[in-house]
């Protein structure tokens, strides 16, 4: 299951900067193992903004919140999830592909 997930990460930004430093080393260590898992597929920062916006896939969204939850920002984080379902177009157009 496909999932739209936005991160506001601005919180942690009030954090000392050796205590925010060592943060957002632990989150790319974890992000690059979501990614290797293929949990978190896309994502894309957010110009202007402490933010990022991707698609992770998770069996279902208990899955999707232990992922999130094991994001060493979570605590600092304002999460945004939409469950993204198969749009008809996309079936009918792989049906007459090659």
């Amino acid at each position: 299951m496909d999932f739209l997930v936005r991160i506001d990460t601005s919180d942690a930004y009030e954090l000392p900067l050796d205590e925010r430093n060592d943060l957002i080393e632990r989150e790319r260590v974890r992000g690059r193992e979501l990614m290797a898992e293929g949990v978190l597929r896309h994502f894309w920062r957010l110009p202007g903004r402490r933010a990022n916006i991707g698609i992770w896939t998770a069996p279902d969204a208990d899955a999707l919140e232990e992922a999130l939850t094991s994001l060493p920002i979570w605590p600092y984080a304002d999460i945004e999830v939409t469950a993204l379902a198969t749009h008809p177009m996309t079936r009918q157009m792989a049906a007459v592909r090659p």
